[in-house]
């Protein structure tokens, strides 16, 4: 079975509604899946996953601090063992979306490897945000089995 982590931060209800999107498609193809916050989640899930995707509302065109402290918590204890790991990426915001450069900067940094289109979704995720989730989450799990 193909395991994914997605991991995600939300103050409010927004990216945790579009992170438990990408996590229903992930499912419809399959996968098991783990959701996890940024301060909850660790590097023994990420070395565990086959697969990541990553979360965060865009403050102050940057990431959320919470995804930060995963990736700065996991980035040495994983280096050389999650290179070309499949991610996909998305962000809310609420008009800019200029977040999604620091998100994907980083899991350049732990030499992941993109396999599908970031998602940005504004303000609160609607019905058409909804299935471009779950079409990210189906991306990353069919990136997973090839």
């Amino acid at each position: 079975m193909v395991n994914v982590l997605i991991v995600y931060y939300s103050l409010g209800s927004n990216t945790k509604t579009a992170a438990e999107a990408v996590a229903e498609g992930c499912r419809e193809k399959g996968a098991e899946v783990v959701l996890k916050t940024g301060t909850e989640a660790n590097e023994n899930d990420l070395l565990k996953c086959d697969g990541i995707a990553v979360g965060t509302p865009d403050y102050f065109s940057y990431m959320a601090g919470g995804l930060k402290d995963f990736f700065d918590r996991t980035f040495y204890p994983t280096q050389g063992n999650v290179t070309g790991k499949p991610y996909v990426a998305f962000v809310t915001h609420g008009g800019g979306g200029r977040a999604i450069k620091s998100v994907e900067s980083i899991c350049n940094s732990f030499k992941f490897k993109k396999v599908a289109e970031s998602v940005l979704v504004k303000n609160r995720p609607s019905e058409h945000d909804i299935i471009k989730l779950k079409e990210l989450g189906h991306a990353l799990v069919a990136a997973i089995k090839r």
